[in-house]
């Protein structure tokens, strides 16, 4: 699976301006609202289900990352964005670091292979430190997409 496959482009972030986990998470269900890929209407649910998945534990991987995730009956596909903090957020994240990077995705509760697809796509290809930096280092939606495409050519993966 590829970023192509569940990244909307129109929802990615470059300049998140939350400070803490919950409105992150709100910013980006929101981005995916104003990108026409989720329901108005299902919104607070979606923000409810993925802080429900945090209480689990944090998607905070380490290294700056963190991949919020969570199934929901409101969308029919796999769907998801990016969203860069300059500053960073505390996520309780794995290794205490603030995360700067954010995956956030939400899939159909039928469609489980999909869901693991993306984020075994997203963990590999954040193990590559080039590609982490420039994601952290990148200012707009292109610079992001542009990332995300050469990651899915496999430019970055080792």
């Amino acid at each position: 699976m590829k970023f192509a496959d569940f990244i909307c482009v129109k929802a990615i972030k470059p300049d998140l301006a939350s400070y803490d986990k919950e409105a992150v998470v709100t910013e980006l269900v929101e981005s995916l609202v104003s990108a026409g890929e989720i329901k108005a209407a299902d919104k607070e649910d979606i923000i409810a289900a993925v802080m429900k998945r945090e209480e689990l534990g944090s998607t905070g991987i380490g290294r700056g990352v963190a991949v919020p995730h969570t199934k929901h009956p409101s969308v029919e596909k796999l769907v998801g964005t990016v969203g860069v903090s300059v500053d960073g957020v505390d996520f309780n994240s794995l290794d205490g670091e603030k995360v700067q990077l954010f995956f956030l995705l939400i899939s159909p509760p039928e469609r489980p292979g999909d869901h693991l697809r993306a984020l075994e796509n997203i963990s590999r290809q954040l193990r590559d430190d080039t590609f982490c930096r420039f994601l952290k280092q990148s200012k707009t939606v292109d610079d992001i997409n542009q990332l995300l495409e050469e990651a899915d050519n496999n430019q970055f993966a080792s």
